[in-house]
């Protein structure tokens, strides 16, 4: 986290420090969630027609890589699962829309 005034988990000794590490967190995730929205526009613009935005094997491929990165770091590989589904699903959403919005 790049607010200095945060502390990292193992540091924290109050609810206070542990709400505002994850305020902090949470602002920069959705910054990366900014950018991968991002790189959907772009698959949108570069996909040369609307039937190849869903593609099932990339899917799983995504999830199955957030699900071993998971289960490297020792944190809930099935709350991961069902995290990235909701977000893989709401990119292809996002990259239709797109697709339609710019080509369509």
């Amino acid at each position: 986290m790049s607010d200095s005034a945060v502390k990292a988990p193992e540091a924290c000794q109050t609810m206070t420090e542990v709400r505002a590490g994850v305020d902090a967190l949470d602002r920069e995730l959705v910054a990366l969630l900014s950018t991968r929205f991002g790189y959907m526009r772009a698959a949108a613009r570069i996909k040369p027609s609307r039937d190849v935005v869903r593609d099932e094997a990339r899917k799983a491929s995504v999830i199955a890589a957030a699900v071993a990165e998971a289960e490297a770091r020792r944190i809930p590989a099935d709350v991961v699962a069902d995290l990235w589904e909701r977000l893989v699903e709401g990119s292809i959403a996002y990259e239709l829309n797109e697709w339609d919005r710019t080509r369509g």
